[in-house]
């Protein structure tokens, strides 16, 4: 069996690279083309105010309230009371007065936390400062942008997929193939993974035009799935492969992943990541079977070699744990990862007769588990949008650390883990 690299090709490359990068150039572009519509606004000023959606404010400066508040310099809404009434219950931890009216601008999100504080008195809930003037038309226009965006970008990419990919590739009646025991199941990882991203991804944009909170997360967290069950069907009609159940599974469990801290956290607590690091070995065999199943340049391996491959889970600790004097941006981060495989479920391989063109049985294939610190650059706070979309971007991958390695080789320290 030959291996199938269109699930990592499109799901850890091209769909990632659409639905994660691409995603937020067009909405880099977009933006550009019709403002963010960001406007300061004094904190007194959204008093008694009513909005659709509940979101971050954002500070322009570390001076909080005037009257009789005191506050922590960095805030966010946790909890609305009712939907009708749009009444919040904020949590909110006292530290130190302040006296200048509290400006609200696009930079760090507001955190309540700690002593309990009941917001009787502020019948609002807080959109997005990016999206908070915006009409109802803006909106509209916004949705049909990115609605286009998303249908016009991945017709050409599955068109693209199709005629680089299963072309090469005889075509049968719809058909199921049953992988989930190749490659020590790090390609289902991947398939979690690249859901997971791309839903991220998606939510992100659906959030630039708008549109109220749930629909944003529904839309944007399933929009991983749908990809990836679209590269499901074009492998069930093609010859060589089938529908893997087992692929769909994990990829409704990365949308699912992201869907779920939304709703639960209304933040990602947990982000996945994967990060890579290219196998050399010393005996000339090994290498050539990598080229022959994996290819030969840097770009294929990165896409395709199971055994360089490391997916991680990756969490802040002050997410958990507010009143932490840790740095929001300090991460500890799980990693998976297996090596050894050079096949699918055997290191032997045959040729069409059936006859054994390759036998490395001798070599053992194991699973990798790490434990490394990360950091998070979606929590370093910054008013420039290049260096904004420079962090989303390094956000998808595990930042090069130390790490632990624990398999059944026992214990080992990597110095620089990739």
């Amino acid at each position: 069996m030959i291996m199938k690299p269109a699930t990592l090709l499109l799901s850890a490359f091209v769909a990632t690279l659409r639905s994660s990068f691409g995603s937020l150039i067009i909405t880099i572009a977009i933006s550009s083309v019709f403002g963010t519509h960001t406007h300061a606004q004094t904190f007194d000023s959204l008093i008694n105010k009513n909005f659709s959606d509940t979101a971050d404010i954002y500070p322009q400066s570390k001076n909080i309230f005037n009257n009789n508040y005191t506050s922590h310099p960095v805030f966010k809404i946790n909890k609305r009371i009712n939907d009708a009434t749009h009444l919040f219950t904020a949590d909110i931890h006292l530290e130190t007065p302040a006296t200048s009216l509290y400006k609200l601008k696009q930079g760090e999100p507001l955190n309540f936390h700690s002593n309990s504080f009941r917001a009787n008195h502020l019948n609002f809930h807080l959109l997005n400062t990016d999206t908070s003037t915006l009409t109802a038309q803006q909106i509209k226009k916004r949705v049909w942008l990115v609605a286009g965006a998303n249908v016009v970008g991945y017709s050409g990419i599955m068109v693209a997929l199709s005629a680089a990919w299963y072309k090469g590739y005889p075509k049968s009646s719809f058909h199921f193939f049953d992988d989930h025991k190749e490659w020590m199941q790090v390609d289902k990882v991947g398939h979690f993974y690249s859901a997971y991203v791309e839903s991220t991804a998606s939510s992100d944009l659906w959030k630039w035009t708008g549109i109220n909170r749930k629909t944003r997360i529904w839309l944007g967290g399933l929009s991983g799935a749908v990809y990836q069950t679209v590269i499901e069907t074009l492998d069930g009609f093609s010859a060589e492969w089938g529908w893997s159940w087992s692929d769909f599974a994990a990829n409704i469990l990365g949308s699912g992943t992201f869907i779920a801290q939304e709703l639960g956290w209304d933040e990602q607590r947990i982000k996945l990541k994967w990060s890579f690091h290219k196998k050399n070995y010393k005996e000339p065999m090994l290498n050539d079977r990598s080229d022959e199943l994996f290819g030969k340049s840097a770009a294929e391996r990165f896409l395709k070699d199971y055994n360089g491959q490391t997916y991680w889970a990756s969490t802040s600790i002050k997410s958990f744990f507010p009143n932490s004097k840790l740095p929001a941006w300090l991460s500890v981060a799980v990693g998976y990862g297996a090596e050894g495989m050079f096949g699918g479920e055997s290191n032997i391989a045959k040729d069409e007769n059936g006859n054994i063109i390759f036998d490395r049985s001798d070599i053992p294939r194991y699973r990798q588990w790490y434990l490394s610190p990360d950091i998070d650059f979606s929590s370093i706070k910054t008013r420039s949008k290049a260096v904004r979309l420079l962090f989303t971007v390094l956000n998808a991958f595990k930042f090069p650390f130390p790490s632990i390695e624990f398999s059944k080789k026992g214990i080992k320290l990597n110095a620089i883990h990739f």
